[in-house]
């Protein structure tokens, strides 16, 4: 997946400014599906609406404007509610993740009819099937560090990645542990947490994707 050279900074500018709005409205989801419900403070709705703006814009750039688009942006919505779920609770709520599943299936499968390119959305339900697969066996190895919310979690972040091969699907796999890794060794040295801690591995799945669409950007650029 590169970055068009026909994606007019006009298209990209204007995702930034459908997300701003739209990242704020996300917020009140975020906060419906915290435990007890509760509303976010205006400074975590004013850090979604920017990072929404932010994944929605690179989202565009990544992708371009084609038929795969509308399931990507579903995704980058997803991946800034559920991002903030788990670093405010450690949990990935499945009222997020399945309705965010479906919609990603159902949108690619309307992008594989529209290209004609069945073999993209089965490359993508095995991906999502593999993904699953590795972090089910992972939660079961050490249920301490994986949980089942990741283990669902897993299956959105491989259909995306594999939506856009197989090479994309384990530059993003390995991504989201070697993020992961990073996060909790700077944790770590700033004793945000100790070694028989936890930290959210959601946020680092996610942060994982987007690294891997952009390592493919610049490789495929040369």
């Amino acid at each position: 997946m590169t970055p068009g050279p026909e994606t007019a900074p006009t298209f990209i500018v204007a995702a930034a400014l459908l997300g701003a709005p739209l990242g704020w409205a996300l917020g009140a989801i975020a906060g419906r599906t915290l435990r007890p419900p509760r509303s976010l403070g205006r400074s975590a709705r004013w850090i979604m609406a920017l990072a929404t703006a932010v994944l929605f814009a690179l989202t565009v750039w990544l992708v371009g404007i084609t038929p795969v688009l509308p399931a990507f942006l579903v995704f980058a919505a997803a991946a800034v509610v559920l991002g903030s779920v788990d670093l405010i609770e450690r949990r990935l709520p499945d009222a997020v993740v399945l309705p965010a599943l479906v919609a990603t299936v159902l949108l690619l499968a309307v992008a594989a009819a529209v290209m004609g390119d069945w073999g993209m959305l089965l490359v993508a339900v095995f991906g999502a099937a593999a993904l699953f697969a590795l972090y089910f066996l992972l939660a079961l190895l050490s249920p301490s560090g994986i949980g089942m919310g990741d283990v669902k979690l897993a299956a959105l972040v491989g259909l995306v990645l594999g939506s856009a091969g197989w090479g994309v699907w384990l530059a993003g796999a390995l991504a989201g542990f070697v993020v992961g890794g990073v996060v909790a060794l700077v944790a770590l040295l700033m004793r945000r947490v100790t070694l028989s801690g936890a930290l959210p591995f959601g946020p680092s799945m996610l942060a994982g994707v987007y690294l891997a669409f952009l390592l493919s950007a610049v490789i495929d650029s040369r």
